[in-house]
Order: structure tokens, then sequence, then C-alpha cells
């Protein structure tokens, strides 16, 4: 699962021909959760309300870039970092 950035000790990856919808995931300690990049929601899993709006923060700065990610990694294509925030 290719890492795209990591901050605040969360992890963001994606993986490559994942399932739909367009998602990546998060990762704080031993939680973990899949993300809609579309609307921002959780598909699956948990993070701590302070993790989770850290991630959906970022993800909202970086949409566009999740986005382009998720059609690369869809296609096996190498993905790109994107800036942490902060």
């Amino acid at each position: 699962m290719p890492e795209i950035c990591r901050f605040y000790g969360i992890i963001i990856a994606m993986f490559f021909n994942d399932h739909a919808p367009p998602h990546f995931h998060a990762r704080y300690g031993d939680y973990k959760a899949s993300i809609r990049i579309n609307n921002l929601t959780v598909i699956d899993g948990f993070l701590p309300p302070r993790a989770l709006g850290f991630v959906i923060e970022w993800a909202f700065i970086h949409r566009k870039e999740l986005a382009k990610n998720w059609q690369a990694a869809a296609k096996g294509k190498s993905v790109k970092p994107i800036k942490p925030l902060g």
C-alpha cells in the first residue's frame, strides 16, 4: 500500500487496483479507516475524533490530488506524495 502522506502520527495510503468507491486509507496507531474521497465520509473502520478531524481537514485541502492519485492507482500507476497538514 503506497504511502502518500504522513503527519501527526497519521499515515495516509492508497492500494493499487482497490475497489470502488474512490477512497484512501488512514492509520493512526492501532486504528485505521477507509475514507471516501468525494464526500470525506468514513466507509469502514474507526479513527479517534481528533485524528479523524486532522484527516478530514487534510483531505478537504487536497481533494483534487487525492482524486488524481486514485485514478493513477486504479490503473496500477504510481501515486504522488501529497503535502502534510501543518
